[in-house]
């Protein structure tokens, strides 16, 4: 059931390093409290069944498992849909489960991985799939999954691209595994429900503890004989975890509370993407959702000097060397915030360009 409890926290600093760095509300804790306290490991915790049922719901299939983060649920996943090595999973080349995942495909799955890089610089497409698939069954680890990402860099994976990939593996006998962990964001800006992504997909990760803003926690979704084996393999990884339901509870609020919130994080996005743009600086990834991959080289402007000026007015953003970072929002960042920011990198963008007129002048 839907709250009516504020799920609006004011942070003391704006941080945009990230959407796992949302912060839990005093309400959330007033939810927690309330939930069952029983134990998961079992399946005795009404708290956390709730949650399961109600997100494999959402994405049309049989069951769900709540674990501790996406590597998990990523991880469980990809394992349920690999069976017998010498076996290999395709990937985009940018993907979470190839760089962040700490090689956990080769260490739980004892696969391979195939990066692809999209010939059209965005999203993976059947074409890619199809030229990079292996099939060599005497020399190569053969490709037996398709790894999606959506979004991926905050970009959205078109629907009908999904469509034809999942067509493809059908035809291929492959399995086809989402990496959903911004799935909600993808969702909110096109309109397309989690359930129809969620019928192209054996197995799928959505994490809860990015923009959903839950304070931990991924769920698995899959049908009824896989989440049976997955409970298995989280025990094996060390990830049953006892009395959850507080956990659960305080994600379940966040569905229903904070994931209807993500158009109006995803239009104050765009509005500053717009902002940097008018300044002469420049993106290096699309902004379709909630991230912004900003490049200053352009204008002068470091990172560095921006980073620390927004410091001083409590916003932090990701202090990198050079030109180019990423900005991430969420729910906690309001538009006063991003309104401070172009007012910022505005007054930065004046001064170096001026500081450039003049230099160029005196040597002249």
């Amino acid at each position: 059931m839907t709250s009516s409890i504020s799920i609006v926290k004011i942070p003391e600093i704006f941080d945009l390093t990230s959407d796992t760095a949302t912060q839990p509300t005093d309400d959330m804790f007033d939810i927690m409290k309330k939930a069952s306290r029983h134990d998961d490991v079992f399946e005795m915790d009404g708290s956390v069944k709730n949650l399961e049922n109600e997100v494999a719901e959402l994405l049309g299939h049989e069951s769900a498992l709540f674990c501790a983060s996406g590597c998990m649920t990523n991880q469980i996943g990809l394992r349920l849909l690999l069976i017998q090595p010498p076996h290999s999973v395709m990937v985009d080349a940018r993907a979470h489960v190839y760089n962040y995942e700490c090689g956990g495909i080769a260490y739980h799955s004892q696969a391979s991985i195939s990066p692809v890089v999209p010939r059209n610089g965005h999203h993976l497409t059947v074409e890619d799939v199809s030229i990079n698939m292996i099939s060599d069954t005497l020399c190569s680890a053969v490709t037996k999954v398709i790894s999606l990402e959506n979004t991926l860099n905050g970009t959205i994976m078109p629907i009908d691209e999904i469509r034809r990939i999942r067509e493809f593996t059908q035809e291929k006998g492959l399995k086809l595994h989402m990496d959903g962990a911004r799935l909600w964001n993808a969702s909110q800006a096109t309109g397309i429900s989690l359930k129809e992504y969620g019928q192209y997909f054996d197995t799928l990760s959505l994490c809860v503890s990015k923009g959903v803003g839950a304070p931990i926690g991924s769920l698995l979704v899959s049908n009824r004989e896989n989440i049976k084996l997955a409970r298995h393999l989280r025990k094996l990884m060390g990830g049953g975890w006892r009395q959850a339901g507080s956990l659960a509870a305080a994600a379940q609020h966040c569905i229903e509370n904070v994931v209807p919130t993500m158009p109006e994080t995803h239009r104050i996005t765009k509005k500053l993407a717009d902002a940097f743009i008018n300044m002469g600086m420049r993106l290096s990834v699309p902004c379709e959702t909630n991230m912004v991959f900003l490049d200053t080289a352009t204008t002068g402007v470091s990172i560095h000097s921006l980073a620390e000026s927004l410091l001083k007015e409590n916003i932090l953003i990701n202090n990198e060397p050079g030109n180019e970072t990423r900005l991430v929002l969420h729910y906690q960042i309001t538009e006063e915030a991003v309104d401070t920011i172009i007012e910022v990198a505005s007054r930065l963008d004046f001064i170096t360009s001026h500081s450039s007129d003049t230099h160029f002048r005196v040597k002249t």
